[in-house]
């Protein structure tokens, strides 16, 4: 029985080594053109990551910027695939507290374009878009609305919700590049789900508009 094992290892150990050596075999093999091909793919790579960083930034990505009217968000609707808008006024302490957020979720995720605009200011936007609530922050994707925040509803409803937080509901909504579980909420013994919280915010009374309501239509008048 032994010798049985014995042989079992030593057939399983060569098999090992000659895995290895061939691996090692076709690294040493790869040819001068091979390893030019790997080169100039990862360039084309770095590049187009450079030109898009670029072209965020030109529209305004990087920070937490303000609209100044209806057309300034149109046409950001336009060159940004992503946006989370927070519709506030000055009066409201809570949209500071957005504002705080989101100055630091702007400079992390240069992918999204993160702004805020005047209710007050903006009333036909606010009518149309059916914003009753202040803070309201609207969640876009390809001048789609998907989704909004009223108030802090979707976190917890504290004052003192971490930013972790916020990022997670943004990321569930794919507003973000999101490098943590979406299955598991970053704070708070009593995990939810994007899918628990959607489905307890269907069943509060606030104003909600309907899904993918289209921006575009709204340019056009």
């Amino acid at each position: 029985m032994d010798q049985n094992i014995a042989r079992q290892v030593e057939v399983a150990t060569k098999r090992v080594e000659e895995q290895l050596d061939s691996e090692l075999d076709r690294l040493n093999n790869l040819e001068i053109d091979d390893l030019s091909v790997l080169r100039q793919k990862r360039l084309q790579e770095m590049k187009k990551r450079a030109q898009q960083q670029m072209e965020w930034k030109t529209n305004g990505h990087g920070e937490y910027s303000g609209l100044y009217d209806q057309k300034a968000f149109f046409d950001a609707c336009k060159v940004s695939d992503r946006m989370v808008v927070h519709f506030y006024r000055n009066s409201s302490p809570r949209c500071e507290i957005f504002d705080m957020h989101f100055k630091v979720l702007a400079g992390k995720h240069m992918e999204t374009k993160f702004c805020k605009i005047d209710a007050e200011k903006s009333p036909f936007l606010c009518e149309r878009l059916n914003i009753k609530i202040i803070p309201t922050v609207l969640l876009l994707k390809d001048a789609i609305a998907i989704g909004r925040l009223t108030g802090f509803g979707e976190l917890d409803n504290k004052d003192d919700f971490s930013n972790d937080l916020l990022e997670w509901v943004l990321a569930n909504y794919d507003l973000i590049d999101y490098s943590g579980d979406k299955e598991t909420r970053p704070t708070g013994k009593n995990s939810r789900t994007i899918k628990d919280i959607l489905k307890a915010n269907a069943k509060a009374k606030t104003i909600r508009s309907t899904e993918a309501d289209n921006l575009s239509d709204l340019d056009s008048e």
